[in-house]
């Protein structure tokens, strides 16, 4: 073999070693960007166990609350005071359980038929509370969904999330439960000023009313005229937010249940995963 033909060979030689090294590089890429897909796949799974273990505990607490249906609904009760998570290794598990009927029922609006001017009356405070416009809403029918408000005209998304945190889609005849509801719902009934609202979470935080009448004839709102028109102190409602977090990775599961007045059982309405969010409702 002469020169010119050894060359030839050596080249031929590196062109095969460079393929098979760019081959193999690759290999070893797409394998280790399975294997980081496949940590992270685990990881979220790791999380959404620990997310529906923290739903079974808020379920746990609301147990209680669904075995005595003419049960008062309250802050002070084990399900309000005893959710606020705990530590698995370097995970960390927030658990909220919240009284869905203590939020503004949009409902009341939304379903056809000829609306109470007491209900508009509060729809129009809340909406000066929030710094809305006024707002009038078509009556569409009952809805299930609070993201099915984008479909009205003059709701845009950016009016949704300053809604959101405390209006609610639940059927019309639910109650607004004087017991759960936050100072800035409070605000909507008539003749409830900022300082009373207080005022009544403060109140209540130790001696929560047993009755709407007990409510009304209050000292802390002699002279106020409430109406106490859809109010009530009881509800079926409940929403459980868990938020799982490990080093970076969070999850936000979000469970919707209905405690079935019969059956004297929690049913679970819908579970969704959402975005992780900072803030907490007010009580």
């Amino acid at each position: 073999m002469n020169g010119r033909q050894r060359g030839i060979a050596l080249i031929s030689v590196l062109l095969v070693m460079s393929l098979a090294l760019l081959i193999t590089s690759g290999l070893l890429h797409s394998h280790r960007l399975l294997l980081q897909s496949s940590g992270q796949q685990l990881q979220q799974m790791h999380l959404r166990q620990l997310g529906l273990a923290g739903e079974t505990w808020a379920l746990l607490l609301l147990q209680d609350v669904a075995r005595d249906p003419q049960k008062t609904v309250d802050l002070t009760q084990d399900w309000a005071r005893l959710a606020p998570g705990f530590d698995i290794e370097d995970t960390q598990v927030q658990v909220d359980i919240e009284d869905l009927a203590g939020r503004f029922n949009l409902n009341a609006l939304l379903t056809q038929g000829q609306v109470d001017q007491v209900t508009l009356n509060r729809w129009a405070r809340l909406l000066v509370l929030l710094d809305i416009p006024p707002l009038a809403l078509s009556q569409v029918g009952v809805l299930r969904e609070l993201s099915q408000l984008r479909l009205l005209p003059g709701i845009d998304g950016q009016l949704l999330r300053r809604l959101e945190p405390w209006v609610v889609v639940l059927p019309k005849d639910a109650v607004l439960n004087i017991n759960t509801a936050p100072a800035l719902v409070l605000r909507v009934l008539d003749g409830m000023e900022a300082a009373t609202a207080d005022a009544v979470v403060r109140q209540r935080s130790t001696n929560p009313w047993a009755s709407v009448q007990a409510f009304t004839q209050d000292p802390l709102l002699s002279g106020a005229g409430l109406s106490s028109h859809g109010l009530g102190i009881s509800s079926r409602w409940y929403r459980i937010t868990v938020q799982v977090t490990r080093g970076q990775s969070t999850l936000r599961l979000v469970t919707d249940v209905e405690r079935d007045p019969d059956a004297r059982q929690l049913n679970i309405l819908q579970r969704r995963l959402l975005p992780s969010i900072a803030h907490e409702m007010p009580r």
